[in-house]
């Protein structure tokens, strides 16, 4: 069963979803259920995550700004407009370049 705070069949505008904040990266889930989910994720400038391992297969996609997100301690820059996949289990870190916005959709295999 998918848990989420939205009805099917609505429209949102994606960006509006989530806000930043000055003291900590946010988080809001748009949907998830036993295998996988989306989440958002807004980052003001040099908000971090600290390394951590990816907990499902990845698609690292920047809405607004610009992340450098390093996996397996190599560095990328990705944009808006781009995006990144990263296999289960890898290690890495996010740093906001600019203030961004991320959605982050999560595949449990």
């Amino acid at each position: 069963m998918i848990e989420t705070e939205y009805k099917f069949g609505e429209v949102h505008k994606l960006a509006d979803q989530i806000q930043s904040a000055e003291d900590h990266v946010q988080f809001h889930r748009i949907f998830e259920n036993a295998n996988g989910g989306v989440v958002l994720l807004a980052l003001k400038t040099g908000q971090k995550l600290a390394e951590h391992l990816a907990p499902a297969e990845l698609m690292v996609n920047v809405i607004e700004g610009s992340i450098e997100f390093t996996m397996i301690d190599k560095p990328h820059t990705i944009n808006a407009g781009e995006f990144m996949l990263v296999g289960d289990g890898v290690p890495h870190s996010v740093i906001a370049k600019a203030d961004s916005k991320v959605m982050l959709i999560k595949i449990k295999a």
